[in-house]
C-alpha cells in the first residue's frame, strides 16, 4: 500500500484527524503519540506512521515527494509505459508495411 493511500473502509476524516497530532506534546515521543492515537482510532500504528510522514512531506516539514508529486510521477510513469507500447506497435507496423511495399521480390 502506498503511504498516501488509506486502508479500505477508513473514512478520509479519520485520517485527517489522526495526523493532526493536536496532543503530541502530551507524549514523550512522536512514536508514543502515534501508537496511542492508532489504538484509540482503531488503526494499525504503521499505517498511521506512514500517514504522518506523508503529511509532514506535504507540509514541507520533511524531505520527499508530496502526495501531488507522487501522483504526478505515477501518472507520468503510466504515460511513458503506454507511449513505449504504442511506439513498439508503430515500429512493428512500419516494418510490416515496408516489407509489403518493397518492390523487390522476396528471396
Amino acid at each position: 500500500m502506498e503511504p498516501c493511500q488509506r486502508p479500505a473502509g477508513t473514512p478520509p476524516e479519520v485520517r485527517e484527524r489522526a495526523v493532526r497530532f493536536e496532543h503530541e506534546h502530551e507524549y514523550s515521543s512522536q512514536w508514543k503519540a502515534i501508537c496511542s492515537i492508532a489504538e484509540k482510532s482503531d488503526l494499525n500504528h504503521e499505517t498511521l506512521r506512514q500517514w504522518v510522514r506523508q503529511a509532514e512531506r506535504d507540509s514541507g516539514r520533511r524531505l520527499g515527494l508530496t502526495t501531488d508529486e507522487r501522483q504526478r510521477m505515477h501518472d507520468l510513469e503510466r504515460d511513458v509505459k503506454e507511449l513505449r507500447r504504442a511506439n513498439e506497435i508503430l515500429k512493428t507496423a512500419s516494418a510490416f508495411f515496408a516489407r509489403e511495399l518493397d518492390p523487390r521480390p522476396p528471396r
